[in-house]
């Protein structure tokens, strides 16, 4: 979280958690014989519909590559990513047959370096020298996927495969865009294809285990942790970490699981207040064990964070040391994961569940933070007009078996590592709603700025206020810097701050015209998430909306009441 103070006072709150945990699959033999792959068109960026399936037959016997090329790869899968620039420029400097694979690998370099534009022009290199065929155009997707440009993505995953020009890093691509568009089936297919072709690329490995049930994960982790690894300090004690929650869940029965006799519950919604009359925010009680704590209600953030004070009252149990990451400058805020024996909200009761737990008392300046992302397995329905927090049963899948469609809600207070294997479901109730990216917690919604093209931004309730960026405003309006604004988050402050002039924002069926609209750089969330988040839709806007969030097919709802009058859209 963070908050902003303007020249007019305002104070906003910007709650944003990245957890940074992947984990990488051990290495299996490549297959030597060719094997009958049928590469399944991605749907259109937010759209569940796929095109006619392409019947391809695929080599996954081991490829070669010349002395340089390989070098290089090696550099790059080990985590040397300076000298395999270097060495990825020398082969394109003596020429030679292997210009395409060094761009391509130089354009995969840049981009885990952080350099968007070097990447782009690396990719664009490959192209010139291979029009539309991999790894050149597959290289250039990856840098769209980077940019937050998904439909160009889609495009460039997927024509290959259309041609039989079957690409490992072409399945990787598609199977994230399919998991940012709530299509898990197909995203499962994607990575297993992914992995058959190429087990041994890392970007690969570590999606692929976000594929796998827990009980798979941990035999990743483990084979992973007991070799030596190019992490550096930080990110292996996080892998570390991950393996020891994984192990925990693994002696319970039922991890956060409910106890409560409903399936369905409204409580009030809290005021939450900046000085004596400005409200800032909306709570909602939550009883930790038996501690009554009043959580802010934050779309922006993940699971359920509390203050040290609330965690020491309620004798929550510590189960490994953690890290926040937000907004600023400074390192990150450290904490703890701890377990609770039980959780209430409202009328659901559950028992077993994980918080984070921040080891510096005030810096939530609340009890702590509620994310929606909680309530996953549950529609979503934030009311702000009439200060009310109500959730129900999601319309169950088409094709569940009786098993899944009897499967009881759970209180998702760690990300879930059960994995889904239904693409999108559009309810007939849910015609009217419009498909959001999710990544992670994060909900991005299509935006428009002014004329712009499409940009992402998030659905961030516990931001005061509507913000973007200064790449994103710089698009469309001038931007003009701002000494006496500050923005202070879990990881300090944020140094540079500015003011675009004018911005009419047009998501979903609204639109707002904004002058002074806040501007700092969300390049963090971005590479966090490794798509671009160009702004946030915060809660000055969002607390005249009655809002309704389906997390598990990627569906948001607003509707807007006017005083006196009938709900419409």
């Amino acid at each position: 979280m963070c908050h902003l103070r303007t020249q007019l006072g305002f104070v906003i709150l910007l709650g944003f958690f990245a957890a940074i945990a992947v984990a990488l699959a051990p290495s299996v033999p490549a297959q030597e014989a060719a094997k009958t792959s049928r590469p399944q068109s991605a749907p259109p960026a937010g759209n569940q519909q796929a095109s006619k399936t392409v019947t391809c037959t695929v080599d996954t016997s081991t490829k070669t590559f010349s002395a340089p090329i390989a070098n290089a790869l090696h550099l790059y899968r080990t985590g040397k990513f300076d000298e395999a620039a270097a060495a990825y420029n020398a082969i394109i400097s003596a020429g030679g047959p292997d210009p395409v694979l060094a761009y391509t690998g130089l354009a995969r370099v840049y981009l885990r370096q952080e350099k968007v534009s070097e990447a782009l022009a690396a990719a664009n290199s490959a192209v010139a020298l291979t029009p539309g065929k991999t790894p050149a155009i597959t290289a250039l997707g990856e840098v769209y996927f980077r940019q937050g440009k998904l439909k160009q993505a889609e495009e460039a995953f997927l024509n290959p495969l259309r041609a039989c020009d079957v690409d490992a890093r072409s399945y990787l691509g598609l199977s994230r865009l399919y998991r940012a568009t709530s299509n898990y089936a197909r995203a499962k297919s994607s990575i297993d294809q992914a992995y058959k072709l190429d087990p041994d690329d890392p970007d690969i490995q570590r999606s692929y285990m976000y594929s796998l049930s827990r009980f798979e994960v941990v035999a990743f982790l483990r084979a992973y942790l007991s070799r030596e690894t190019d992490d550096d300090a930080e990110h292996r004690q996080n892998l570390q970490r991950q393996l020891e929650l994984l192990e925990d869940e693994g002696q319970q029965k039922a991890p956060c699981r409910i106890t409560s006799n409903v399936t369905a519950t409204q409580t009030n919604m809290e005021t939450l207040l900046e000085g004596p009359n400005r409200m800032r925010g909306y709570g909602l009680k939550v009883k930790v064990n038996n501690a009554s704590a009043k959580l802010m209600l934050d779309t922006g953030a993940s699971g359920i964070t509390i203050d040290k004070k609330i965690a020491e009252k309620a004798g929550v149990k510590k189960i490994a040391d953690s890290y926040l990451r937000g907004i600023g400058d400074k390192p990150v805020a450290g904490g703890y994961t701890a377990l609770a024996e039980t959780i209430q909200i409202g009328d659901l009761q559950f028992e077993n569940c994980y918080v984070e737990v921040v080891n510096r008392n005030n810096v939530l300046e609340d009890d702590g933070l509620i994310g929606a992302d909680v309530f996953a397995s549950y529609l979503v329905d934030i009311d702000f007009p009439n200060s009310k927090f109500k959730l129900s049963q999601l319309p169950p899948y088409p094709d569940a078996t009786p098993k899944e469609a009897a499967q009881q809600a759970t209180l998702e207070s760690q990300p879930s590592h059960d994995v889904q294997r239904h693409d999108r479901h559009i309810a007939p109730d849910m015609k009217d709603y419009t498909p959001v990216f999710r990544f992670g917690h994060m909900i991005l919604i299509s935006t428009q700025v002014n004329d712009s093209p499409p940009m992402l931004f998030a659905i961030d309730t516990g931001s005061f206020d509507n913000t973007i960026t200064p790449q994103a405003a710089k698009q469309v309006t001038k931007i003009t810097r701002d000494t006496d604004a500050r923005v202070k988050g879990l990881s300090g402050e944020v140094k540079n701050v500015y003011v675009a002039d004018k911005a009419n924002l047009k998501f979903a069926h609204f639109k707002q015209d904004r002058q002074d609209l806040v501007t700092f750089s969300l390049d963090g969330i971005s590479n966090s998430l490794g798509t671009e988040v160009s702004g946030l839709l915060g809660f000055r806007m969002l607390y005249l909306l009655d809002i309704k969030i389906d997390y598990r097919d990627g569906l948001v709802d607003f509707t807007y009441n006017e005083p006196g009058t009938k709900p419409k859209h």
